[in-house]
């Protein structure tokens, strides 16, 4: 009887671009792996992401406004499910390999520190000037999770995990792909949380861009998503068309302005900068106190390694805890 697997294989290769990455050219696993009958490495490498315990934790880190009471608010978790849903209907209309690029956005941000990043500014701090969240996305799925194992993915997932920002570029379009979701997810579902917060209101938003975008959040998202489309198809390569690109990047600019530099959303920023400070420097001077795994890791990779592997893959809510256990006398609690 045909393995499922294979079927899945056949239709690829029936079914999708010449620019799409097939599944059977993987560069395949640091440790070989068996071949399972019901899915393709890339379908495997989504589920050993989806059950893995640093995706389980980003439901309770920072996007962008610390700990918020209203549950509506996004958390990395939802910032992540988003940008999935966003890449995978690109990479379906554009006819590339949608479980790459599933298993790419899942894992994103694995990495990412407690409190979003005002977390990876103070490591960078007080660790390294080099730590950046998805440095640190590689390194979970390499080397920390399953207890030091990592979860042994694909070279494919891998290359576009630590490539999906800044002026990284991917390998394949896939990974690409998941560049531009990431960008729009974000820029679109910081309005929203910007708005539900008091923050801006829609009328906020420059009139010259929601002309070319939209004035809505599914309008805006929508546009964006069809422009990435319409410049990528038949094509190597993954783009907006030139209004909607330039238009995009200036809406992102003035949330920088608004929402992640000057606003209420950043009030909290530097206490939460100072504790995971604290805590850095907590752990540096008594090591013995963090789990197994990271006082096992420190011969080989250093002890400033070790703590900034601990401290961000912390959520939100375990470093406040972790602060106030170790720097708050009990007597003031309560």
């Amino acid at each position: 009887m045909e393995r499922i697997s294979d079927v899945f294989l056949s239709r690829e290769e029936e079914y999708l671009s010449p620019y799409a990455f097939l599944t059977r050219n993987t560069r395949g696993r640091e440790r070989p792996l068996a071949p399972c009958r019901n899915r393709t490495v890339f379908q495997r490498d989504r589920d050993r992401i989806l059950h893995c315990k640093s995706f389980r934790r980003l439901m309770h880190k920072t996007q962008v406004f610390f700990s918020p009471t209203d549950e509506h608010y996004r958390t990395r978790m939802t910032h992540t499910l988003e940008v999935t849903q966003v890449a995978r209907i690109i990479a379906r209309a554009l006819r590339l390999n949608e479980d790459l690029t599933e298993a790419i956005a899942l894992g994103h941000d694995l990495g990412h520190t407690p409190f979003g990043h005002a977390g990876e500014d103070a490591l960078q701090k007080c660790y390294s000037p080099d730590f950046t969240h998805y440095k640190q996305s590689l390194r979970v799925v390499e080397q920390l999770e399953n207890d030091g194992e990592g979860l042994n993915l694909t070279w494919e997932v891998r290359d576009g995990i630590v490539n999906h920002t800044g002026d990284c570029m991917a390998s394949t379009l896939e990974g690409v792909i998941v560049k531009f979701a990431d960008r729009i997810a974000y820029i679109n579902h910081d309005i929203d949380d910007a708005c539900r917060a008091g923050i801006l209101t829609p009328e906020d938003i420059p009139a010259h861009l929601s002309s070319v975008l939209g004035n809505t959040h599914g309008t805006r998202i929508n546009t964006m998503v069809s422009s990435v489309i319409e410049a990528s198809a038949d094509r190597n390569v993954i783009a907006m068309t030139p209004e909607i690109g330039e238009a995009t990047m200036a809406l992102r600019d003035f949330l920088r302005q608004r929402v992640y530099v000057n606003s209420i959303a950043k009030a909290e920023e530097q206490k939460a900068k100072d504790l995971l400070t604290a805590l850095y420097q907590y752990y540096i001077e008594k090591p013995e106190q963090m789990p197994e795994l990271y006082v096992r890791n420190i011969a080989r990779d250093g002890l400033g390694r070790c703590v900034c592997d601990y401290v961000s893959g912390m959520t939100d809510r375990y470093a406040i805890a972790a602060y106030e256990d170790l720097f708050i006398p009990k007597v003031w609690k309560g």
